[in-house]
């Protein structure tokens, strides 16, 4: 059976022969293996281009800044799963990413097309930045949807995280549309919203790799090969020192059932 689309049957990402491996038209072992960081050959592999040094910076800068954040949905999902199928260490790392969101983690793939949407929006009306960014709430916000980026239920008063890598932005000259409009999203919640909520690192985050040039199609990427670092480095601990059960007992504990008693 016919599915989709079936004439161009290419790939560019890589080819090998008995002699030599090719990735995106380098030379794996020759050019490569030992000479590339893995952030530039990350990038490489999504793009099909080395990073520039700023490219390769901010990569860097917002794959430590998502990696790791406590006893987070994913890293909790992990644990539990491990504790109960340690043969199954694939498994748990995969039961991390496999929450990974709306919500929590790929929020800022839903931030960043939010954003860029609103940017192509002010290019093609010719209307101002603030205008579209306070329309763009008020149409969220008639929708009842939050506003992407934007709030964070430990860090109210600020997210470091995001202040830091606008702040990196704006020491490397770096701030563009993106950027731009995020922060214009920033100074119209008050009015639109009747209230001031914190830039978050989900929002910096894309709109600081979408102004660097990295594509708004792999956004979740980004999130998706931090936190499996952070994943490994939990699932390492807990092969040593175990809470998975004791975060599966706190839940049980937690919640109270209130449905029907027996007949």
């Amino acid at each position: 059976m016919r599915i989709g689309k079936q004439d161009a049957p290419f790939s560019a990402i890589c080819t090998s022969d008995a002699e030599r491996i090719t990735v995106r038209g380098r030379d794996l072992c020759g050019e490569l293996i030992g000479k590339v960081d893995f952030t530039s050959y990350f990038w490489l592999l999504v793009t099909g281009e080395m990073p520039t040094a700023t490219q390769k910076f901010f990569a860097d800068a917002v794959l430590a800044a998502i990696a790791e954040h406590g006893l987070v949905p994913s890293v909790v999902a992990a644990r539990m799963t491990y504790a109960a199928a340690p043969e199954a260490f694939h498994g748990a790392v995969a039961a991390g990413l496999l929450g990974c969101g709306s919500v929590v983690l790929g929020s800022a793939e839903v931030a960043g097309r939010f954003y860029a949407d609103l940017v192509a929006r002010a290019a093609a009306d010719g209307e101002g930045v603030d205008t579209v960014a306070a329309a763009g709430i008020a149409e969220l916000r008639r929708d009842k949807r939050a506003i992407p980026g934007f709030g964070h239920p430990q860090h109210s008063s600020g997210d470091p995280r995001a202040n830091l890598l606008l702040a990196l932005a704006d020491d490397h000259g770096l701030a563009g549309p993106h950027i731009e409009m995020l922060r214009a999203l920033h100074a119209a919640l008050p009015a639109v919203l009747g209230r001031a909520l914190p830039i978050n690192v989900n929002g910096a985050i894309p709109a600081v790799m979408l102004d660097v040039g990295f594509p708004l199609g792999a956004l979740k990427g980004i999130s998706l090969l931090a936190r499996t670092a952070s994943l490994i480095g939990h699932l390492q601990e807990e092969s040593e020192r175990p809470i998975g059960f004791i975060l599966s007992g706190a839940a049980a504990r937690a919640i109270e059932y209130d449905g029907p008693a027996p007949a």
